[in-house]
């Protein structure tokens, strides 16, 4: 299912940008430590974009196993805009190029989930 391939790559481009943020700030000292970061801290709010698509997702689901096609197209149109890497890209795009750029495990991730999304 797509959402858990999104997940996935959620997960990917936070091992990422926990590595890429250590090189230059530190260690992180603890999984509540991330937690923080990943919601306060400036250098992490380029997932956001991402982690709300995936409440999105979960919010169309919650008590059901399906979703309208009304709902299933819109966030289908959202999952594909939004998983777009620019290289002169500001936000999530730019973020997303670098991470695809230096990281296997987030290339594989975004590959297994774009390779979900409908033609």
């Amino acid at each position: 299912m797509v959402r858990e391939a999104l997940l996935d790559l959620h997960k990917a481009l936070v091992e990422s940008e926990r590595a890429s943020y250590e090189q230059t700030m530190g260690q992180v000292q603890s999984a509540n430590h991330l937690l923080k970061l990943l919601t306060d801290d400036p250098w992490f709010a380029w997932l956001h974009p991402l982690s709300l698509l995936i409440v999105s997702i979960d919010e169309a689901l919650e008590g059901s196993d399906s979703v309208n096609i009304r709902t299933a197209t819109a966030l289908i149109k959202s999952t594909r805009e939004l998983l777009v890497a620019s290289e002169e890209g500001d936000g999530f795009s730019g973020h997303y190029y670098i991470a695809l750029q230096r990281d296997a495990d987030v290339i594989m991730a975004h590959s297994d989930a774009t390779k979900l999304l409908p033609k």
